[in-house]
C-alpha cells in the first residue's frame, strides 16, 4: 500500500485552495463591475479565474438538478427523497409530486461505483423520468464513512442491490450501467435461486464487463498484465486524518481521475484552451458547456480497496462469472437459475472500455430464460458514454429500454408499450373465445439485433484498470 500518496495529494490540494478562493473572489468582483467585465481585458481575466476555479477536485456529489419533468403532457415537479440508507449508499427516489392517471413502472438504476458519483447518469435519469418511477443508488464517498462501519466489497455491493430491490418491491425493473452489470446479474441470479418474491420483472445491462475475454480492450489487457498484488501495492492508499473515514484503505479519486486524463491528455488540454478562448471573446455558450462538463468530471469519489481489488481480481483476471465460479457471501452465482426476469443487453459499436460481445455474454449465461424474454441491441456509431447519454441514447436506445420494461410490467394496465390498455372482457365472452381458440394459438414476436465487432475510439490508452464507466 502506498502510505504517502493520499496525504501528499491532500497537502497540495489544501495549499492551492486559497488560490482557487481568490479566483472565485475576483470573478465575483467582475460581476459587480460590469463596465470592466465586458472589455477584452475583463473577459480574459474572467476566463483565467474560471480555469483556476476548476483546477481542483470536488469530493462531494453535485446536485442532480432535476426539478421537474414533462409527464402526460404536463410539467410535473420532481422531489428527491431518500427512502433507504446505509453507511455506504442512499436509495434515492425521484418522486413526482402529482397524481398520475396511470402508475408508472418502478425502475432501480444501479449507478457505477467508479470514481464518479451517481450524477454521471443525470442524463439517463432525466430521460427515464418522463415515463418511469425512478430510483437510483447514490453511493457515498468512502472517505466520509467511518472505519467502524466495516468493509465494503463486491459481496456488499450485491447485497445492496438485493436489499434495495426488495425495498422497492415486487415488479421492480433493474437498469445497470457498466461496472455494476456484473453485480446486478449476480443479485438477480441469487434472488432467482431463492425464489425471492421481489425478483425483478426485467433487467437491463448496458455496456458492462460480463465477460472480458471477448474482444478484450486495452483496459482489459492491462488488468491482466500484472498480479493483483501490484495493484494493491501501487494504487491503494489510506484516507488521511481529518476526514470521517480516516485510515480506511481506498483507491483514491484523484488517482482514478489522473488515469482517466492520461488516456487522452491532449483532448483535455484542447478543451480548456477552447473554454478560455470562447470566454475571452465574449461567446459564453460553448464555454458554459465545457465548464458544466468539467464540473461533473472533476467531482470524484474514492473506492474502497476491498471493492476495487475484488472487482479487478474476479471480473477482469479470474473471469469468475462466465466461468461459473463466482461466489457471493459463500454462495455460487448461477445465472441459469433466472427464469422469470426479462433480459435486455445493450452495447455500443465503438465502445473501447466494454467492447462488443462482453455484455452480450449474459444472454448465453441465462440459458434457461425463455427466448421471448431475451433482447439484445447494438447501437451503431456510439462509444461507451454514448450508450447511456446523448442523442442516440434518447432516440434509439431508450425506446428499446422502455419497450422491454413496459412489455414486462406486471400490472395489466401497462402490458405493452406499443399497445392500447387492455379492456376487461365479460366472463361470457371470454368463455366463448376460449372454447373457439386452438390450443396452441400463442405467437410471440422477439426482436434481437445482431451485434458485430466495432473499432474502439480515442479513449483507449493504457491506464490502471478502473471498474468503471
Amino acid at each position: 500500500m502506498n502510505l504517502f500518496a493520499y496525504p501528499a495529494y491532500q497537502a497540495c490540494a489544501d495549499m492551492l485552495l486559497p488560490m482557487r478562493h481568490g479566483a472565485a473572489l475576483a470573478n465575483h468582483s467582475l460581476d459587480a463591475w460590469p463596465a470592466f467585465a465586458m472589455t477584452p481585458h475583463g473577459r480574459s481575466l474572467r476566463a483565467a479565474c474560471e480555469l483556476l476555479m476548476l483546477g481542483g477536485l470536488t469530493p462531494k456529489r453535485p446536485p442532480f438538478g432535476i426539478d421537474s419533468v414533462v409527464t402526460e403532457g404536463e410539467p410535473i415537479p420532481v422531489v428527491e427523497e431518500i427512502v433507504a440508507r446505509t453507511p455506504f449508499c442512499s436509495l434515492l427516489h425521484f418522486r413526482k409530486d402529482a397524481v398520475l392517471s396511470t402508475p408508472q413502472p418502478r425502475v432501480l438504476m444501479i449507478a457505477p461505483m467508479s470514481g464518479h458519483f451517481a450524477t454521471l447518469l443525470r442524463a439517463t435519469v432525466r430521460t427515464m423520468l418522463a415515463e418511469h418511477d425512478v430510483y437510483i443508488t447514490d453511493w457515498h464517498n468512502p472517505r466520509d464513512v467511518p472505519l467502524g462501519e466495516g468493509r465494503f466489497g463486491f459481496d456488499e455491493f450485491v447485497r445492496h442491490v438485493i436489499d434495495f430491490t426488495t425495498r422497492i418491491g415486487s415488479g421492480t425493473h433493474l437498469l445497470a450501467v457498466c461496472q455494476p452489470t456484473v453485480a446486478a446479474l449476480a443479485a438477480v441470479a441469487l434472488m432467482a435461486a431463492d425464489d425471492h418474491p421481489a425478483q425483478p420483472a426485467s433487467m437491463t445491462l448496458m455496456a458492462g464487463p460480463i465477460d472480458t475475454r471477448i474482444n478484450p480492450t486495452r483496459v482489459n489487457d492491462l488488468a491482466k498484465s500484472r498480479p493483483i498484488e501490484w495493484f494493491e501495492r501501487n494504487l491503494i492508499s489510506a484516507v488521511p486524518f481529518g476526514f470521517a473515514g480516516a485510515q480506511r484503505r481506498v483507491y483514491p479519486g484523484f488517482a482514478q481521475l489522473a488515469a482517466f486524463i492520461a488516456m487522452n491528455p491532449g483532448r483535455h488540454a484542447d478543451s480548456f484552451e477552447t473554454m478560455y478562448y470562447e470566454r475571452g471573446k465574449g461567446d459564453p455558450q460553448k464555454a458554459d458547456t465545457i465548464h458544466t462538463f468539467y464540473e461533473e468530471y472533476f467531482a470524484t469519489m474514492d473506492l474502497t480497496a476491498d471493492f476495487y481489488l475484488e472487482t479487478v481480481d474476479t471480473v477482469f483476471q479470474q473471469h469468475a462469472l462466465p466461468l461459473r465460479t463466482l461466489e457471493v457471501e459463500g454462495r455460487l452465482v448461477e445465472p441459469s437459475k433466472i427464469r422469470r426476469t426479462a433480459l435486455l443487453t445493450v452495447e455500443g459499436e465503438k465502445d473501447d472500455i466494454c467492447a462488443v460481445g462482453q455484455t452480450l455474454a449474459a444472454q448465453d449465461m441465462c440459458e434457461h430464460l425463455r427466448p421471448y424474454l431475451k433482447t439484445h441491441h447494438v447501437q451503431t456509431g456510439v462509444g461507451h458514454y454514448g450508450v447511456f447519454s446523448g442523442r442516440r441514447w434518447e432516440q434509439h436506445i431508450y425506446p428499446r429500454v422502455r419497450a422491454v420494461i413496459y412489455d414486462n410490467e406486471p400490472r395489466a394496465v401497462l402490458v405493452s408499450s406499443r399497445a392500447r390498455p387492455i379492456q376487461p372482457v365479460p366472463a361470457a365472452t371470454a368463455a366463448e373465445v376460449t372454447a373457439a381458440a386452438p390450443v396452441a394459438a400463442a405467437v410471440v414476436g422477439v426482436e434481437v439485433e445482431a451485434g458485430g465487432s466495432g473499432a474502439g475510439n480515442s479513449d483507449s490508452a493504457a491506464k490502471p484498470p478502473t471498474p468503471s464507466s
